[in-house]
């Protein structure tokens, strides 16, 4: 029998292999439906099929590969993560959970385990959303959620979803009947980097995720008057990078002012026809704000809203506020969290409970299964960065807690 090091030390040799196909030279990106997108998930299948699994692409794109339960009356156990990233992205975000999961697989075909249930495993094709600025696409497809509305979305070169799905040999006609059933749904099960640095501050692999933070993604657009640098008086001036600028400081002391129960962040700033040598008449701005807690989530999406206005009818300057995006928090279940707590403690390991304050696959699985997530140690916490890292005893603890969480469900459902 394989030791978890050697387990684990085959994953990394994935991962790296993973992780020198790219959009660019430099860097890891591998975003939805692009040919570096296509040629990892193709060497992502030769893996799955190797190991002896059924393995299909599905209309969004999605691989994925079955083991089949003799039982009948079973339901779908699915382990899942996503294979597309952020640009310039490290090479663990995604990639680590669906090839953690082949692992697992493997494993259980090596061993020839009666299953009790069926498991499927999930790469999902888009969860970042950095080419439609949606998120989720892939498992929404698997969760039943899809919005239809959504292929008449255009990435920067005007190509639609339906044309990005169609190119890459998708199926825009099949993604209703691509879902899983509700009532097929046994559970899901997620590893993932903790993207975040309480694992390694504290020197501990794993953790127990009990929620995953709600997200509101606003998009601000401040008007004002472009105007000549030297010669408008300050006191006559509708400065719209000013005012833009004056929220972001007014955003960042909110949060600091409540930073156990909300963050927020604006990551993306654009002045219209910049120079150095005039005022800013337009300027457009993000808002991402993020709690486990839906009231404070609410709380301050509607108290950062009266801030922004006030500061544009004291600057005397117009204001669009447009929300884009909204996801409410999630709770994980708890029936499987308990049995992975048991997973985490029975490896010896301590049981350390984390909130996500990242979006995951498992956000629009919830709504239709029973989820849970395991938390990898990542250095100092770092994600979406090409120092993203993880060390291979933790992802060695890490195989011997999903082994163990696997075998408690098997375990559970053979005694039923």
């Amino acid at each position: 029998m394989e030791t978890y090091q050697t387990r684990a030390a085959r994953i990394m040799q994935r991962i790296n292999t993973l992780a020198g196909i790219s959009e660019d030279a430099h860097g890891v990106t591998r975003t939805f439906g692009t040919a570096a997108f296509l040629a990892g998930r193709d060497l992502v299948q030769t893996w799955m099929e190797a190991a002896g699994l059924a393995v299909r692409t599905d209309g969004i794109g999605n691989l994925r590969a079955r083991l089949v339960s003799q039982n009948p009356q079973a339901k779908t156990f699915v382990l899942a993560s996503h294979i597309d990233t952020v640009v310039n992205a490290g090479k663990f975000d995604g990639p680590l959970g669906v090839l953690l999961g082949l692992d697992l697989l493997e494993t259980l075909v090596k061993q020839q385990v009666n299953l009790p249930f069926h498991v499927e495993l999930i790469a999902f094709s888009d969860e970042e959303g950095v080419r439609f600025h949606t998120t989720y696409l892939g498992s929404k497809v698997v969760a039943g959620s899809f919005d239809r509305s959504l292929l008449e979305k255009k990435d920067a070169a005007g190509i639609s979803l339906a044309q990005a799905i169609a190119a890459m040999g998708g199926n825009t006609q099949s993604l209703a009947n691509e879902a899983i059933a509700s009532h097929d749904w046994l559970g899901y099960f997620e590893a993932h980097i903790e993207q975040g640095p309480v694992l390694y501050e504290r020197n501990i692999p794993v953790a127990l995720v009990t929620a995953i933070a709600g997200q509101q993604r606003v998009e601000l657009t401040w008007q004002g008057m472009a105007g000549h640098a030297g010669t408008v008086p300050m006191d006559m001036r509708q400065d719209a990078l000013a005012g833009a600028a004056e929220f972001v400081l007014a955003a960042e002391q909110f949060a600091l002012a409540r930073k156990t129960e909300v963050v927020a962040t604006v990551g993306k700033l654009g002045v219209s026809n910049s120079a150095s040598n005039v005022i800013p008449g337009e300027v457009t701005c993000s808002l991402d704000l993020r709690s486990a807690d839906a009231g404070q989530l609410a709380a301050a999406y509607e108290a950062l809203r009266e801030q922004a206005e006030a500061i544009a009818h004291r600057r005397n300057l117009g204001l669009s506020w447009n929300l884009i995006q909204q996801t409410a928090p999630v709770a994980c279940d708890a029936e499987m969290n308990k049995l992975l707590a048991e997973a985490i403690a029975a490896s010896g390991y301590e049981v350390v409970s984390l909130v996500s304050g990242a979006g995951h696959d498992a956000v629009p699985i919830s709504a239709v299964s029973p989820a849970t997530m395991l938390f990898i140690r990542c250095f100092k916490g770092i994600s979406h960065n090409p120092l993203e890292d993880v060390e291979l005893d933790d992802l060695a603890a890490a195989l011997a807690v999903a082994d163990r969480f696997l075998t408690l469900l098997f375990t559970q459902f053979q005694t039923h």
